[in-house]
């Protein structure tokens, strides 16, 4: 196992990003992530990146999103913020419904409920 205190807690120079932030303030966020050299100067080299984020309300309480859009442009972003919420809820539903079944179908042996491990005589 490897110690925290090992890794390195360096910021990678060659893969910076100045972040910008649109919201309607009622449905979501999306965050430009517009790529930037190691001295703060446009990277035109690489592609912009655009992250949606919002929650959904469950039965369990407020569930947050977070997904990449696929657009060039903030107007493209805001396009496809719906069909990209809706699918991004799709998938975490599905590995909610998996994590459930994996954890419905493990074996519990004696002594492994986790609870107190008083024996009676």
């Amino acid at each position: 196992m490897s110690n925290p205190s090992d890794q390195s807690m360096n910021m990678d120079a060659s893969n910076l990003y100045r972040e910008e932030s649109y919201t309607d303030q009622k449905v979501g966020t999306i965050r430009v992530m517009l790529p930037v050299t190691s001295s703060g100067e446009p990277d035109s080299s690489r592609k912009t990146i655009y992250v949606g984020q919002t929650q959904m309300m469950t039965p369990a309480g407020a569930l947050p999103l977070s997904f990449e859009l696929e657009a060039d442009n903030i107007a493209d972003a805001v396009a496809g913020f719906g069909a990209a919420a809706e699918k991004s809820l799709e998938e975490t539903m599905k590995e909610l419904q998996e994590y459930r079944r994996q954890q419905a179908s493990q074996i519990v042996m004696p002594g492994s409920e986790g609870g107190p491990q008083i024996q009676m005589p």
